[in-house]
């Protein structure tokens, strides 16, 4: 892997040397991690002209926050309670370079005004989403542990449809989807589980509460794993301990047509906004448009919500290799609603077209 962050962090010093920039200071956990193999808490990465150093504020040893690249030299504060992306900066000044590009999405106002005391000379620029940028498109062993880690969202989903769900409440499952994600071997969880029943279900980012689960309830759960610092999500939906009522499968048919419209869409090349309108003009056509949530998926990776966003007025186009959810749904206030989500890696119709990660069945199941 040492090649690979190498190979990284040289794509990155080429479009910093591009607008001018002899060094960058990379400061958002992810981008440290995608470029150094490691994000320990407070870290920072300096891409200087003679040397490449991750800088921390302490020791790094919490294997949660990965093993950083033995290639790089990494150096820890020699003080508590310093700041390591002025140390960096200073240290990229002291390397003789006249301009430092920086992460301004990031930094604090704070911060940014503390490098620009310690380094007036230097000349500071904005390297904007330039490490997000190259994180889009993934290689083969970023989506291996992709894959397992939708194995395990699956397994641990899996799990749960097999136990008694009537009289447990929402949190309570919740948590048990969680212990079961770290059960089979995850880091922990990608984001926090949404468990929602009843009038809650197919509301998008719902946080479960303590209502339990009644007979004839839609039941949608969505979670996700991480694993080795990379994070999936899957969503499905259910009805509780009887059959479902006509509406029920209605609107389940209406929300799966549109979830496979929007998969079948992805291709390299695909526009964002078409994967985003294959979906929607299903649910739209039904009269569901108000229902509906602002986008259709998103890009996964070391962040559960990241480039690409299939969206409406998103702009851009789909490369081999990204994956993305596609996770339409539909909430109707006080009845409750359907969402399906799952994670998906944009290939080639020559590779077998998109390859879907999340398997747990879509088929409406009466738990």
């Amino acid at each position: 892997m040492s090649e690979v962050y190498a190979a990284r962090r040289t794509r990155l010093r080429e479009r910093c040397k591009a607008s001018g920039s002899a060094a960058a200071l990379v400061s958002r956990p992810a981008n440290v991690r995608y470029l150094a193999g490691a994000a320990p808490h407070g870290a920072v990465l300096l891409l200087g002209s003679t040397e490449d150093l991750l800088l921390c504020p302490g020791p790094p040893d919490d294997p949660a926050e990965g093993r950083p690249d033995e290639a790089l030299r990494v150096q820890s504060l020699p003080r508590p309670g310093g700041d390591p992306a002025v140390a960096a900066a200073d240290l990229a000044a002291a390397q003789g370079g006249d301009s430092l590009a920086i992460e301004e999405h990031h930094l604090t106002v704070a911060r940014h005004r503390a490098i620009g005391s310690v380094v007036p000379r230097l000349r500071l620029a904005d390297l904007g989403g330039a490490v997000e940028q190259l994180r889009v498109v993934k290689d083969e062993e970023e989506i291996s542990c992709l894959r397992i880690g939708a194995e395990i969202a699956d397994q641990a989903l899996g799990e749960l449809l097999e136990s008694i769900l009537v009289g447990r409440t929402e949190r309570h499952l919740a948590l048990e989807l969680e212990r079961r994600l770290v059960d089979h071997g995850a880091d922990g969880p990608a984001f926090a589980t949404s468990v929602a029943t009843g009038p809650n279900a197919g509301r998008r980012g719902h946080r479960p509460t303590d209502r339990r689960v009644e007979e004839g309830d839609f039941l949608s759960v969505c979670l996700g794993a991480t694993y080795r610092g990379y994070r999936c999500e899957i969503g499905r939906t259910f009805v509780i301990g009887t059959s479902p009522a006509d509406w029920q499968i209605e609107l389940y048919d209406l929300v799966f047509a549109a979830q496979r419209a929007g998969r079948e869409s992805l291709a390299p090349g695909a526009a964002y906004r078409d994967v985003d309108r294959a979906a929607r003009q299903v649910l739209d056509s039904a009269g569901y448009a108000e229902h509906l949530p602002a986008l259709t998926g998103h890009g996964v990776g070391l962040e559960i919500d990241e480039d690409p966003q299939l969206a409406p007025a998103a702009m851009g186009k789909l490369d081999a290799c990204v994956p993305v959810t596609v996770e339409p749904g539909v909430h109707l206030p006080g009845r409750g609603g359907v969402r399906i989500d799952d994670t998906l890696v944009v290939r080639p119709e020559a590779d077998g077209g998109p390859e879907l990660l999340t398997i747990t069945t879509k088929e409406l199941l009466a738990l």
